[in-house]
């Protein structure tokens, strides 16, 4: 098992959870994922990580898989101007590699928004750490989880 699917079975376990984490082939997009576990593309939380022009940190925004994060609306939700997060951040910050990051088991913490959208379903499928892996939470334990706040930030 990957140190990241690790940290995630982890963080999930210090939350009281049961991990559900399932292998579902390579799902790199949301339409992928959504696929493999037999789900509407929404109730697929995709992991959108952008670097803070001012922080330099990275900034999480978890969004429903059909929707896209629109630039000025997050800019204005994180209070900077954002900018592309490369792969060198991602990692750092999170300790996940682009395509598999979780919303839960980073490295260090992290500012984080949630995509309301999220919170209309019972379930929702988030990355596990890899690309090949995911798992079904309620959405509305998210928050308290990520310390993500509910927010308008898609197109």
């Amino acid at each position: 098992m990957s140190k990241s699917l690790k940290r995630v079975r982890a963080a999930l376990e210090a939350a009281g959870l049961t991990p559900d984490i399932r292998e579902v082939g390579q799902a790199r997009t949301a339409q992928e994922a959504a696929d493999a576990v037999g789900c509407v593309l929404d109730q697929i939380a995709k992991s959108i990580i952008f670097r803070g022009e001012t922080s330099g940190e990275a900034v999480l925004f978890l969004t429903a898989g059909g929707n896209k994060v629109d630039d000025a609306r997050a800019t204005q939700v994180a209070g900077e101007s954002l900018g592309k997060a490369d792969a060198a951040l991602i990692r750092a910050q999170t300790g996940f590699a682009i395509g598999g990051v979780a919303p839960v088991g980073h490295l260090s913490p992290i500012r984080a928004w949630i995509d309301p959208r999220l919170l209309a379903f019972d379930v929702v499928w988030a990355a596990a750490g890899t690309p090949r892996h995911v798992f079904p939470i309620n959405p509305a334990l998210l928050p308290g989880l990520t310390g993500a706040k509910p927010a308008d930030f898609t197109a």
